[in-house]
């Protein structure tokens, strides 16, 4: 197998609740970076970031944050693809149906808000989740209209969307937007396995998701929980690239919690032991189509 493999490692997520199981989730613009340095000793090509308050660890898409992350990152002598999240102010509540009442707490922007720490930092790559769904008692919302402004916008920028699909039909949204021409090729595709409201990582639906790709698509995927190692060995199989981290899970075997360097060091064994290799930056840069920003 002469496969090579991309690397990401989501290095913190925007959950408060794993506080409570993990100390040392990295909160702090500081920590972030470390932390995603980190990863990218250990052979992470990739990293996908949020940003959390500094105080309460409460996910945030405050710019602030986001550009001083990225420019600690760069300021580094670690070469690495920066990959930032626009899923967060996206949050839709309802207190109540009848009559329809929103919720204080929802987070819901316009589009440019969304992804603007996008638009004036420019890494290689953000994300464009392909989705509305309930997540809980919340709702994700993203219209077709969201999703083709926040496309252009990146596209203007020159940012590489990544196409993050929990389900079958966000592949053909997707398609669609790529059918408009609002997402430039090829294509980058991440499918979101496992999450609690997507389906399980197993080879029927990794299969399933990968053969409606549109041809010449760069795809990748990841399992959450104790599916994340598995679904690394699943993917690399399948000839796609894997994403780790602490945003998807906190352990490194039962009991005992992990970093994220630990996590993207045990992908490297699995890709290494299965006869792949690990793709560096700029081979990952050269697969994805995109250039080294600074």
């Amino acid at each position: 197998m002469s496969h090579k493999a991309i690397i990401t490692c989501a290095v913190t997520g925007g959950s408060s609740a794993v506080f409570a199981k993990h100390p040392n989730i990295p909160k702090t613009p500081s920590q972030i970076a470390d932390a995603a340095i980190e990863a990218a000793k250990a052979g992470a090509a990739v990293v996908h970031l949020h940003v959390r308050d500094p105080d309460t660890g409460a996910g945030s898409n405050q710019f602030g944050l986001y550009e001083q992350v990225v420019m600690k990152i760069r300021d580094s002598a670690t070469d690495v693809i920066i990959n930032l999240t626009c899923a967060m102010d996206g949050e839709l509540i309802l207190d109540s149906v009848d009559p329809i009442k929103i919720g204080q707490a929802s987070t819901l922007k316009n589009s440019t808000t969304r992804c603007l720490h996008a638009i004036k930092l420019q890494p290689e790559l953000a994300t464009l989740d392909c989705c509305t769904m309930a997540v809980g008692e919340s709702i994700f919302v993203a219209r077709m209209s969201d999703l083709r402004e926040m496309a252009n916008l990146m596209r203007n920028a020159g940012v590489k969307p990544e196409l993050e699909c929990f389900d079958l039909g966000n592949i053909e949204i997707a398609k669609e937007l790529i059918s408009e021409g609002s997402i430039d090729g090829p294509p980058l595709f991440q499918f979101c396995l496992s999450t609690g409201y997507s389906p399980p990582a197993i080879p029927v639906v990794l299969q399933a998701m990968q053969e409606l790709l549109p041809p010449g698509a760069i795809w990748g995927g990841f399992g959450c929980g104790a599916d994340e190692m598995p679904t690394v060995a699943q993917v690399v199989a399948m000839h796609g690239h894997v994403r780790v981290g602490l945003e998807d899970n906190l352990y490194l075997r039962r009991g005992v919690l992990a970093s994220n360097a630990e996590l993207v060091c045990n992908a490297v064994g699995i890709i290494e032991r299965m006869g792949a290799s690990v793709a560096t930056p700029s081979e990952a840069r050269a697969i994805l189509g995109v250039e080294k920003r600074r």
